[in-house]
């Protein structure tokens, strides 16, 4: 979620750099959305920038169920099940080789 600026925090201290090479109409579309929107070109890359990558890693992040699946896991937290032999056995190892 973007963290608003008041106006008595001082602006992030840009000192990173990123640079890439545009065709010619590439730039010009984002000269002129940034024209458009009042911007300088710079802090509406950033923002453009910014804004897909927080877009991407949520994407990456986050996991939708279906109302089936959601009521199955659910079901499982709730009630769960018995855990198996296998399960148990490995508790055990476990138990044994790191919790003394």
């Amino acid at each position: 979620m973007p963290q608003k600026q008041t106006k008595a925090e001082s602006p992030p201290n840009r000192v990173e750099r990123l640079g890439f090479r545009l065709d010619e109409d590439t730039k010009d579309l984002i000269e002129r959305a940034a024209h458009l929107s009042r911007r300088k070109v710079s802090d509406f890359c950033v923002t453009a920038l910014v804004e897909t990558a927080r877009r991407t890693i949520a994407e990456h992040e986050t996991l939708a169920l279906s109302d089936r699946d959601r009521a199955a896991f659910f079901d499982a937290l709730v009630n769960p099940p018995e855990p198996s032999e296998r399960l148990v056995r490995a508790l055990a190892e476990h138990k044994r080789r790191v919790a003394p």
